[in-house]
């Protein structure tokens, strides 16, 4: 029997902004919004971006890698559809990762909020599976680690 060739994993991020809950689903939800934060963080070279947010929605996001990276000029797209949004309180979405053309994971990730009047708690709950050549589950976090970071950049401005 051959081994697994499959990566399973979960993990939570928990941040706090200083922001109303109000803004920072808007820039969960408003496309011109979370394209700063999102699709453009960290200096990224964005070759497509579109978004599509409701109930079964599709938001789709294709970056360019750099040439310091292992595999320069190469695309790297995100196709997500929005499962599940309560305004202001929750965003579901379910998609997968390409790099190339090929497959690398496919994800669920949860994004919870609340608030205490004066600032904003977002959970973030990714789980995934990690195909042949993904990043791979630390690669993934640490990609979300920058995201959450840029949100906050982008609300408490």
């Amino acid at each position: 029997m051959s081994e697994p060739t499959v990566i399973h994993d979960t993990f939570t991020l928990e941040r706090t902004y200083a922001a109303s809950i109000e803004r920072v689903f808007a820039f969960l939800a408003e496309p011109g919004r979370k394209k700063t934060w999102y699709a453009a963080a960290e200096g990224r070279d964005v070759a497509s971006f579109e978004m599509d947010f409701r109930d079964g929605g599709v938001e789709r996001l294709a970056i360019r890698l750099g040439q310091d990276t292992p595999f320069p000029g190469t695309i790297v797209e995100n196709v997500s559809r929005y499962e599940d949004i309560v305004p202001g309180q929750r965003v579901v979405t379910t998609g997968s990762m390409t790099l190339g053309g090929r497959r690398i994971s496919s994800h669920l990730v949860t994004l919870e909020l609340a608030s205490d009047g004066q600032t904003t708690a977002l959970r973030l709950t990714h789980q995934a599976a990690f195909y042949e050549g993904a990043d791979g589950p630390e690669m993934r976090r640490g990609g979300w680690e920058v995201l959450l970071s840029s949100l906050g950049k982008a609300v408490e401005a």
